[in-house]
């Protein structure tokens, strides 16, 4: 099973900004514990960092061609307004499950991308990754 997860705007430097709302993890910590939970489950996952909208436009789409089963996705700064990027989660075949550390009805903020999303897991710090991986090889064991 191979599975994408983008991170969107501002993620590169998680762990060293705003530390009270997002915690203490960095980016890079937070790859080594999502690459062991890929081990320990059995299944791809590719973790891509971008700050560009249009840049996780083309990941996804070139993941779909080469097969791709699943998309998940922190928007983070992308939560706002990435339409093109909601467009793009919404024509393409795999499930897409969207994911915040935060709670972010808490905070009044709406995600755009989240009409795209089978699902959304959010409020749980970075135990909202593990949450949304394991939801996601959920859904994608009942298609087989």
């Amino acid at each position: 099973m191979k599975l994408l997860l983008v991170q969107g705007a501002n993620l590169n430097s998680l762990g060293n900004r705003q530390g009270n709302t997002y915690g203490a993890t960095t980016a890079e910590q937070l790859d080594t514990l999502l690459k062991q939970h890929a081990l320990s489950f059995n299944y791809d996952l590719e973790i891509f960092y971008t700050n560009l909208e249009g840049e996780a436009i083309n990941k996804v789409y070139e993941s779909v061609e080469a097969g791709v089963d699943g998309i998940l996705a922190n928007p983070a700064g992308f939560t706002y307004n990435a339409y093109a990027l909601r467009d793009c989660l919404k024509y393409v075949k795999p499930p897409y499950i969207e994911i915040h550390l935060t709670n972010i009805d808490q905070r009044n903020i709406r995600s755009v991308m989240s009409e795209a999303a089978l699902g959304m897991i959010q409020g749980f710090g970075i135990d909202s990754y593990f949450i949304a991986l394991e939801a996601m090889l959920k859904v994608l064991s009942k298609k087989v």
